[in-house]
């Protein structure tokens, strides 16, 4: 870690810090301890620019006040589960609904509303940053004492390495990740669908008119939703289909190709006018691909930027949306005592 400083006081006098991570090749990366944030990623493009290429708040205000989760760890449950309830060892809990009658990304106030405990930790990968939380047993509704650690490390390859840990000592649910909105632009003000995009994946999981996965594993062939080969993102965004007329875009799960745990090239973005790559790999067996259909224009972003419709997408690791009630999916069941650990890393090349 290369520092630390204030970045804003809550109400109740809490002290949020602000912490620097940076290489020899001049990225850098800034985190503060409000929702475990990453707050910039600044990265240079072909022309050995450095620009910050995700979206998110000069102040603390802008994040206390945030509704879209900007550079949150979302937790304890990424994504959505359906009318917020699952069954455990047969006891049905009820979580809150706050999207609609749905549970989304932990809650309204879940892991990016909170206080993390931060400290500097030696890694030979790079300049690494540890934050600590304690999701106490009842929290939005889950079962457990769940203790959660989560690391971000910058190598000299310029990766950002996020390490998410667990323990609980009931068994409860754990589904976290990662939700910076990236434009590898650096210019906010430009909307991403000349973004190019490719996600490893032959399968994607579609939804109901509540965003709701199905239940289904359907094809990518012949749809909107094919993005095997590298594509501009905007090429079907608009197009003629239910799925994408759902979310106003793309709001969906990908199913990656050859989950087997290890960690594995999940998607590659890249913004032909910066030259900026962006490659996601985890060992995690979903990617849920957001177009930034529900920014909220009237929120005033880094240099007064308001957040408009399209300007920042996300690539979020996870378990499949709603997994407790789909039995068919893949489960994000942490039973007490064992410890979960899973890892992601975002890797920013020139091309």
């Amino acid at each position: 870690m290369d520092g630390e400083k204030l970045f804003g006081i809550l109400n109740d006098g809490s002290e949020i810090k602000e912490y620097k991570l940076s290489n020899g090749n001049g990225a850098q990366i800034n985190i503060i301890n409000y929702g475990a944030i990453v707050k910039n990623i600044i990265v240079k493009d072909r022309n050995n620019r450095f620009d910050d290429i995700v979206l998110g708040y000069d102040t603390l205000e802008g994040y206390l006040n945030d509704k879209t989760f900007q550079g949150a760890v979302a937790g304890r449950y990424a994504n959505r589960i359906k009318g917020g309830k699952f069954e455990l060892d047969g006891i049905v809990y009820q979580l809150e609904q706050n999207e609609g009658k749905n549970h989304l990304h932990g809650g309204s106030e879940g892991f990016f509303k909170k206080i993390w405990n931060a400290e500097p930790v030696e890694s030979n990968k790079g300049k690494s940053i540890k934050l600590t939380y304690l999701s106490k047993d009842g929290e939005a509704g889950y079962p457990g004492n769940l203790k959660v650690t989560v690391t971000y490390t910058l190598t000299e390859n310029d990766e950002l390495i996020i390490t998410y840990e667990g323990i609980s000592d009931k068994t409860t649910l754990f589904n976290p990740t990662h939700h910076s909105y990236f434009n590898l632009s650096g210019d906010f003000a430009k909307k991403i669908e000349n973004h190019l995009l490719m996600i490893n994946a032959e399968n994607y999981t579609p939804v109901d008119e509540e965003s709701i996965t199905t239940g289904e594993i359907a094809p990518v062939e012949n749809t909107p939703f094919d993005f095997r080969q590298i594509k501009e993102i905007g090429k079907d965004i608009n197009a003629d289909h239910p799925q994408l007329k759902i979310g106003k875009g793309y709001d969906h799960n990908w199913v990656l190709n050859g989950y087997d745990g290890s960690l594995k090239s999940a998607a590659l973005l890249i913004d032909p006018e910066s030259g900026r790559k962006m490659e996601v790999m985890t060992d995690m067996p979903g990617l849920q691909f957001y177009s930034g259909n529900h920014l909220n224009p009237e929120a005033q972003g880094k240099k007064g930027t308001p957040m408009n419709f399209r300007t920042g997408l996300c690539l979020e690791t996870q378990f499949f949306p709603d997994s407790p009630n789909k039995k068919n999916f893949p489960q994000a069941i942490l039973q007490a005592g064992v410890k979960f650990k899973s890892t992601t890393v975002y890797r920013f090349t020139v091309d």
